[in-house]
């Protein structure tokens, strides 16, 4: 079972450990960006979270041992979409953009977070965890309000799990032996 706050932290973790891949030897942060500095660095923003209302699913998922009998059945993940603000911060506004443009480049390049920068429940529950930049912010958020600075936009839909497994009836293995007393 995965956790609201597992799952906000676990994707926060990804995207970083994503943008230093893509800007290599560039410090990565949580949050938003100094207002002065002497060095370079990107700064990730969480600023929505919501339920990603168009992958929810309904119905059952069944559990397989080794066998493939059904051993438990639980409710498909809800998702969840995660908004973040990706800024860079440098001295001078030429590095800004070249450090925008490439994190908008090697963003751009992937639909999902790669597998390997996935963990905790995230990485457990082995679904693709969707990634769209330079998307618009959300209509009823006002970024601009938020840092009056450039940043791409960029959403994460991860999957939670968020209810545990119901255990399955166990198999019947013999035939059913019906006895009526009383009758006639």
């Amino acid at each position: 079972m995965s956790t609201p706050d597992g799952v906000v932290g676990e994707a926060g973790q990804a995207l970083r450990e994503l943008v230093g891949q893509v800007l290599p030897g560039v410090p990565v942060m949580p949050g938003l960006p100094p207002d002065e500095g002497d060095a370079a660095s990107v700064h990730v923003y969480l600023y929505d979270v919501r339920e990603d209302l168009g992958r929810r699913r309904h119905g059952v998922l069944n559990e397989l041992d080794a066998k493939g009998v059904v051993t438990a059945r639980r409710r498909p993940p809800r998702y969840v979409s995660l908004s973040y603000l990706v800024m860079a911060w440098a001295p001078e506004p030429e590095e800004e953009y070249r450090l925008l443009g490439a994190l908008l480049g090697g963003l751009l390049a992937r639909e999902s977070v790669p597998a390997e920068l996935l963990t905790g429940s995230l990485a457990a529950l082995a679904l693709p965890v969707a990634l769209v930049s330079a998307g618009p912010p959300r209509e009823d958020r006002l970024a601009a309000e938020i840092v009056p600075q450039p940043f791409v936009n960029v959403m994460i839909s991860a999957p939670i799990m968020a209810e545990l497994a119901v255990p399955a009836a166990p198999l019947v293995k013999d035939p059913l032996d019906l006895h009526a007393e009383g009758l006639g």
